[in-house]
C-alpha cells in the first residue's frame, strides 16, 4: 500500500523543509528499533516515515512528486510496471523493502544528532552505538608542573589510573580534554570525553604574567650601592645575575628566555624586581654610618614628588 508522504510526516503540503526535518526528526525518534524492542509494527511504521522523508526531505524529490512525476516511492509514473519496480529494489534503489535511510545521506547526520550515535544502514543493522557521558573533574596543579610541563600519574574518582599530560604554561581554571576517558558507550559506541579543570596552586616565590615569570629579589644596602653578583633562583633552576651599581628598590632586572617555554612560541622571560632590605636589628654603628652618609650624600629621593 503507498502512503502519502505528508500524511505520514504529519505535515501540510506547504510545510518549510525545517518543518518537514522538525516532523521527521520527532518521529524518528519515536519510533526508532533500539526504542521499538523489536514490535513489527513500529518498525513497519519507522520504515514508512523514513521513505516518506526520503521524497519529501529532498527539495528535488518533492519538486517531483508535487508535480506527479515519481510516485511515494520514489519511481517513475511511468514506469508503473512491476518488473521496473523490483528491478530498482533489487539493485539498491528504493522501494517498499528497501532501508528508508538508504539513499539520503542527511538521514544519518539526524540520527547522529537524535541518538549520538553512528548510522550503520539496512534492515538488519545492528543496533546503533551511543557514546558515553562526557565527564568533569578539578585538579589542583603544582606551579612549577604547569609552568615547565609534566606527566603525573592521577586517580580519577572512579578508581581509574591514567597518566595525564599538563602542558607548559597551563593556566589557573584551564580545562584539559581526555579523550575517550569519559564514561563508556552503549552498544559499542565511543566512551565519552573527560574534562579536567586545573587549579594552579600559588608558588612562595615566583608569580607569573602570560608567558612571563616575576619574583622579588632581597638585596642588601652595599650590593645596591656597590654592585654584585648574585644568585636569582628561576623555575628552571637557579642562575647568577649582575646586579648593577646604585641599584634601587622597585628597580627590575630582566633575565631573558628564564620565562615559560611553549612549542611555536616565543619563550617568555623571568623578571626580578629588586628590594633593598636592612637587618631587622640596627645597632649604634650602622646609626652612625648613615649620618655620615647623610652629611656626604646630598639626595632627596622624594624630589621629583615637590614638582605636583
Amino acid at each position: 500500500m503507498t502512503h502519502d508522504p505528508y500524511e505520514t510526516l504529519g505535515v501540510k503540503r506547504d510545510a518549510s523543509q525545517a518543518e518537514i526535518k522538525k516532523a521527521y526528526r520527532r518521529l524518528a525518534k519515536k519510533l526508532h528499533p533500539d526504542l521499538s524492542q523489536g514490535d513489527a509494527t513500529t518498525q513497519a511504521e519507522f520504515q514508512r516515515v523514513g521513505a516518506a522523508y526520503d521524497i519529501l526531505g529532498d527539495p528535488k524529490k518533492r519538486r517531483l512528486f508535487d508535480a506527479g512525476e515519481i510516485d511515494a516511492n520514489g519511481q517513475e509514473r511511468a514506469r508503473l510496471d512491476p518488473r521496473w519496480s523490483y528491478a530498482g529494489a533489487a539493485a539498491g534503489g528504493t522501494g517498499p523493502d528497501d532501508a528508508p535511510f538508504g539513499a539520503f545521506e542527511d538521514v544519518s547526520d539526524i540520527f547522529a544528532d537524535l541518538f549520538g550515535g553512528r548510522v550503520t544502514r539496512g534492515r538488519r543493522s545492528a543496533p546503533f552505538g551511543a557514546p558515553g557521558a562526557d565527564l568533569r573533574y578539578n585538579i589542583e596543579v603544582d606551579f612549577l608542573d604547569a609552568a615547565r610541563g609534566a606527566t603525573r600519574d592521577v586517580t580519577m574518582p572512579d578508581g581509574r589510573a591514567i597518566e595525564l599530560r599538563i602542558p607548559a604554561g597551563l593556566r589557573d581554571g584551564q580545562v584539559l580534554r581526555l579523550k575517550g576517558k569519559g564514561a563508556p558507550g552503549l552498544h559499542g559506541g565511543p566512551s565519552g570525553d573527560a574534562y579536567v579543570e586545573a587549579r594552579v596552586l600559588p608558588h612562595p616565590l615566583f608569580s607569573r604574567n602570560g608567558d612571563d615569570i616575576e619574583i622579588e629579589l632581597p638585596i642588601s644596602f652595599d650590593e645596591a650601592v656597590l654592585g654584585d653578583r648574585v644568585e636569582v633562583p628561576t623555575i628552571w633552576g637557579p642562575v647568577s645575575m649582575k646586579l648593577p651599581e646604585g641599584a634601587s628598590s622597585g628597580q627590575r632586572v630582566r633575565l631573558k628566555g628564564k620565562g615559560i617555554r611553549r612549542a611555536k612560541r616565543p619563550a617568555g622571560d623571568q623578571y626580578v624586581r629588586l628590594s633593598i632590605r636592612l637587618p631587622k636589628h640596627v645597632d649604634a654603628e650602622m646609626k652612625a654610618l648613615a649620618k655620615r652618609w647623610k652629611e656626604y650624600v646630598r639626595h632627596d629621593p622624594r624630589e621629583g614628588m615637590k614638582q605636583h
